[in-house]
């Protein structure tokens, strides 16, 4: 199953991430985009998750430097449009891959593309690991644990839940029981055009 692949990928962009554990380290992709594109994107698209979760970490210390936080701020917008456009490239290989399919006449459209379930499977590996982390401190009272332990249940419920409608949703796809749209994400608040403040400033 596809996500069976992409739950292994992200588990193991996570661990490695978590040897060195800052957000500065430098990135090499375990995949060639050559010969293993698709999980040469997943593994890419998951650092992004994981540098941005930890980025997001950082910027809520209430003691942070105001003129450190505006520059986290920008790498956190710049992480966001990163994200974006790991999520299309997705979504063109998997158009690419079913370029060929014939799309039933009762064909129905689903609510996401495969891309963006992918990138709610990938969020929801960092939600894992990190509850998993709080459930099993050593240092955090009973209360503490039993609460962490009964919410990442439910997120590991999630996952199966996400992982098998993810599966469902390429086998209609390959299968023309669902067609695939891709709408560009189109965000105005990085364009010098179309945000009027940035267009003021030219």
């Amino acid at each position: 199953m596809f996500s069976d692949k992409a739950n292994a990928i992200f588990q193991k962009v996570i661990d490695v991430y978590h040897v060195v554990n800052t957000v500065d380290q430098p990135f090499e992709n375990a995949y060639d985009r050559n010969t293993d594109l698709i999980e040469h994107l997943l593994y890419r698209k998951c650092w992004i998750d994981t540098v941005q979760w930890h980025y997001e970490d950082i910027i809520r210390d209430p003691n942070i430097d105001p003129v450190a936080a505006l520059t986290l701020k920008r790498q956190i917008d710049a992480s966001n449009q990163d994200r974006t456009d790991m999520v299309e490239y997705v979504d063109s290989y998997f158009l690419d891959k079913y370029a060929d399919v014939t799309v039933k006449d009762n064909a129905t459209i689903n609510t996401e593309s495969p891309a963006w379930a992918i990138d709610r499977l990938s969020i929801l590996a960092l939600k894992i690991y990190h509850m998993n982390e709080e459930a099993t401190r050593t240092d955090a009272s009973q209360s503490h644990i039993d609460a962490c332990q009964k919410k990442l249940d439910i997120l590991l419920e999630q996952r199966i839940d996400l992982s098998t409608a993810l599966d469902q949703l390429l086998e209609d796809i390959a299968h023309g029981r669902k067609y695939m749209k891709v709408y560009k994400q189109m965000k105005m608040y990085n364009d010098d055009e179309l945000n009027p403040v940035l267009r003021a400033r030219k």
